[in-house]
C-alpha cells in the first residue's frame, strides 16, 4: 500500500519534546484535587465517601500508635528508672490536657484546619498572617521530622532483626534513604485508599502489641525480685516517692513524642462519616465520631504507654537502650523477640517498619494538604506549588537532607519532633483558651488556661534540654516566611478578586452610557464632603480637556485587610453630593480598582477610562506602602496589573494621570 493512501499526519499532533512532557507531568494535578491524595488535609467531594470514625482513627493511628515503635525505648534512655512515673505524667497530660483542647477544636474547626485556623480567625492582618506562617514552620518541622524519624526508626526495627544484622549492618543511612524514596515514589504515582491499608496495618500492629505486652506483663508478675529491685532502686536513687514525682515531672518534656496524633486527628475530620442531619454550618455527627475518635486513641495509647514504659524497665538491662544497644529505638521489639521467639519477633519487626513507613505517608499527605491550604489564598506561594509532584519532590529532598544531618539517628531527632508536636499542641491550648474567653465562658477559660501553661512549660523545657529542635524548627520557618514574602512580592501585580459582582444601582451608573467610552474618575474615601468630589471633578476635566457634559462615575476603594490576596468584591453604587459612586471593599487599591474596570468592560462591552491624579511623596515609600498596606503609588501600578492581564493594548481598560 502506497503511503500516499494514508491520511497526512495532523501537524498539531506532533509528538512533543521531551523536556515539555516532563513539564507536563510535574505539574500536573493542582493540589485540591483532593481525591488523590487522602491524608491528615483531605476533604472529600460530593460523590466521594466518607468513614467510619474508627477507620479514620487507625489513618491518624499509623501516626500517633507508630510511636510504640520508638517511645518506650526513648522513655527508658531519657527517665531510665523514673521512665513509668514520668510516663504517668504523659498520659495525665493527655487524658486531661490535650484530649480536652483538641474535642474542643474539633466542635470549632470541623472543616478538617485544625487549630492553626483558630488561631488565623482571632488575630487579623499581616500579624495574623506572619503567625499562621510560624506556625507552619513548626507544623513542616512536626511532619517532616516525623517522616524521617520514622524511616530511621523502622530502618532500626531492620537492621537489628537477627536474619538481617550480619549483612545490613552499616547501611542505616542508605536504607533510610530508600525508605524516604519509596515514600515519594508513591506519591508521584498517586496515594489511595489510605484509609483501608492503614485499618489494616493498625488492626495488625494493635494485635501484635497487645500480645508483645500481655506476655511481658506475665513475665514481670512471674518476677517479683525484678521489680522489687526496681522499686528499690527507685526510693534509694532519689530519696523519696516525692522527690521522685519530681523529677518525673521534670524529665516529662522529654517524652513528649507519645503526645503526637492529636493535630493529625482533628485534620482528618471532613473524612469521619456524619449523620442525615448533619449540615456544612453543624456537622454535629462528624464532631461527634471526630472527639470518640480523639478519646478512643487517647484511651488506647495510654494504655500500651504505661505497661509499655514498666515492662520495658523492668525486664530490659539499662545498657541495651543506650546507642548501640538491642532495645536502642525498639524496646518491644527486644521484648517480642526475647520472649516469643525469632520468628515471632520478625513478624512484630515487619509490622513495625510497615506502620511506622506508612507514619511517613501520613505526615506526607499532611504537608501536602497543610502547605496549599493556606500559602496561595495568601499569595505566598509560587504557582509550581500549586501542583502535588514539585512539593513531592522538595519535601522528599528535605528529608533526605535532615537524615544526613541526624545520621539516621532516631534518639537525634526526638527533639526536634517534640518541638513541632509541642509548639502545634501549646498553639491549640492558646487557641481554645481565648475562643472560650471570647464566649465568656469563665471555667473553661481557666482551665484551658492552665492547660496552656503546662503545654508552654513542656514546650520551653524540651526547647532548653535539647535546643536542636528550635534549630530545626527555625530553618522551615525563616525558609516558609522568605519563600512566602517573596512570593507576595512577585504576586503583587495579579488580579486578586475571586469574582466581582455589581449591585443593581451599580449596574444602572455603568448602563446609562450606550456608545462609551465610560468614564470613571478614582477618588480616596478619605474627603467625601461635597467640595472634595467637585474639585476632583473639575481637576479631572481640566487636565484631560474633557467636555462639560461627559458623563463620569466616581469609583472608591476601601481597603479592608491589605495582607489579603484572594477575595471576593462587591460593588456598590451610591449617590453621595448629588454624584454617582461606585463603594467596593478591597485588600489592595490598585489590584481592586483593575478587576472592576475588566468587569465593567465585560458587563457593558464599552471600554471604561479611568483618571487619576499623580501621588505625592518619596516613589520607593509609596512603593513599599502599595506592598503592606495595599496603597501608594495607585495610578502606575493599577496600569501594570492591567498590562499584565490584559496583553492586548487595544483590549485594555485607559489609565488617564495628570
Amino acid at each position: 500500500m502506497s503511503s500516499m493512501s494514508r491520511p497526512p499526519a495532523d501537524p498539531s499532533e506532533l509528538r512533543r519534546s521531551r523536556k515539555a512532557r516532563f513539564r507536563s507531568w510535574l505539574l500536573f494535578g493542582l493540589q485540591d484535587s483532593k481525591g488523590s491524595h487522602q491524608g491528615p488535609g483531605a476533604v472529600p467531594t460530593a460523590h466521594e465517601r466518607t468513614h467510619s470514625w474508627w477507620q479514620v482513627m487507625c489513618l491518624t493511628g499509623v501516626d500517633y500508635f507508630s510511636t510504640l515503635g520508638y517511645q518506650p525505648a526513648i522513655a527508658a534512655l531519657a527517665a531510665g528508672a523514673i521512665s513509668p512515673l514520668a510516663t504517668l505524667v504523659l498520659v495525665a497530660v493527655t487524658l486531661f490536657g490535650a484530649l480536652p483542647v483538641y474535642r474542643r477544636v474539633a466542635g470549632e474547626s470541623y472543616k478538617g484546619e485544625g487549630s492553626i485556623a483558630m488561631l488565623e480567625h482571632l488575630l487579623s492582618r499581616w500579624l495574623g498572617k506572619l503567625f499562621v506562617l510560624v506556625l507552619l514552620g513548626f507544623a513542616a518541622t512536626d511532619f517532616m521530622i516525623t517522616m524521617t524519624l520514622s524511616a530511621a526508626d523502622a530502618t532500626a526495627h531492620l537492621v537489628q532483626n537477627p536474619f538481617f544484622t550480619s549483612w545490613l549492618q552499616g547501611g542505616t543511612v542508605p536504607i533510610t534513604l530508600f525508605l524516604l524514596a519509596l515514600l515519594g515514589a508513591v506519591f508521584l504515582k498517586g496515594f489511595k485508599e489510605a484509609i483501608s491499608v492503614a485499618v489494616a496495618l493498625v488492626g495488625i500492629y494493635l494485635v501484635l502489641n497487645v500480645v508483645v505486652v500481655a506476655t511481658t506483663i506475665v513475665e514481670v508478675l512471674m518476677r517479683p525480685a525484678s521489680v522489687g529491685d526496681w522499686w528499690t532502686l527507685l526510693s534509694t536513687s532519689h530519696g523519696n516517692p516525692l522527690m521522685a514525682v519530681a523529677i518525673a515531672l521534670i524529665v516529662f518534656p522529654k517524652l513528649a513524642l507519645g503526645l503526637s496524633g492529636f493535630e493529625t486527628g482533628v485534620a482528618v475530620m471532613p473524612q469521619v462519616r456524619g449523620e442525615e442531619g448533619d449540615t456544612e454550618e453543624s456537622p454535629a455527627g462528624r464532631i461527634h465520631g471526630t472527639r470518640r475518635l480523639l478519646t478512643t486513641a487517647a484511651l488506647i495509647m495510654s494504655s500500651f504507654l504505661i505497661t509499655s514504659s514498666f515492662t520495658t524497665v523492668i525486664l530490659i538491662p539499662e545498657q541495651e537502650f543506650e546507642a548501640g544497644g538491642q532495645a536502642n529505638g525498639r524496646a518491644l521489639a527486644f521484648l517480642a523477640h526475647k520472649y516469643l521467639g525469632a520468628g515471632f519477633g520478625t513478624v512484630y519487626d515487619f509490622s513495625t517498619i510497615a506502620i511506622l513507613w506508612f507514619a511517613g505517608a501520613s505526615a506526607m499527605a499532611g504537608l501536602l494538604n497543610l502547605v496549599p491550604r493556606y500559602l496561595p489564598r495568601y499569595g505566598m506561594a509560587p504557582e509550581w506549588a500549586r501542583a502535588v509532584r514539585p512539593l513531592v519532590l522538595v519535601f522528599t529532598l528535605v528529608g533526605f537532607l535532615i537524615t544526613f544531618v541526624f545520621n539516621a539517628d532516631v534518639d537525634a531527632q526526638g527533639g526536634a519532633y517534640a518541638t513541632g508536636v509541642l509548639v502545634l499542641m501549646t498553639s491549640a491550648a492558646v487557641a481554645v483558651t481565648l475562643s472560650a474567653r471570647r464566649m465568656k465562658q469563665r471555667g473553661r477559660t481557666v482551665g484551658f488556661g492552665a492547660i496552656a501553661v503546662v503545654f508552654v512549660y513542656t514546650t520551653i523545657a524540651n526547647i532548653v534540654e535539647r535546643p536542636e529542635g528550635i534549630r530545626i524548627a527555625g530553618f522551615f520557618i525563616l525558609g516558609i516566611v522568605a519563600i512566602s514574602l517573596l512570593s507576595r512580592i512577585m504576586r503583587s501585580f495579579e488580579l486578586h478578586a475571586t469574582h466581582v459582582r455589581l449591585d443593581r444601582p451599580a449596574l444602572e451608573f455603568i448602563t446609562e452610557t450606550e456608545s462609551g467610552p465610560i468614564g470613571i474618575i478614582a477618588h480616596e474615601p478619605l474627603r467625601m464632603s461635597a467640595e472634595a468630589y467637585r474639585d476632583k471633578l473639575a481637576s479631572a476635566m481640566a487636565v484631560s480637556h474633557l467636555p462639560e457634559d461627559y458623563p463620569v462615575v466616581f469609583l472608591e476603594v476601601i481597603v479592608d485587610d491589605s495582607s489579603d490576596f484572594e477575595t471576593p468584591l462587591d460593588v456598590h453604587g451610591v449617590h453621595r453630593h448629588g454624584f454617582k459612586v461606585l463603594e467596593v471593599h478591597g485588600p489592595v487599591v490598585p489590584n481592586t480598582i483593575a478587576s472592576v474596570l475588566l468587569h465593567i468592560r465585560d458587563v457593558t462591552g464599552l471600554m471604561p477610562h479611568i483618571y487619576f491624579r499623580w501621588t505625592e511623596g518619596n516613589p520607593v515609600m509609596n512603593l513599599l506602602r502599595f506592598l503592606f498596606l495595599g496603597e501608594g503609588e495607585i495610578a502606575p501600578v493599577t496600569r501594570e496589573v492591567l498590562r499584565q492581564a490584559v496583553p492586548d493594548v487595544t483590549n485594555r481598560p485607559w489609565v488617564h494621570v495628570g
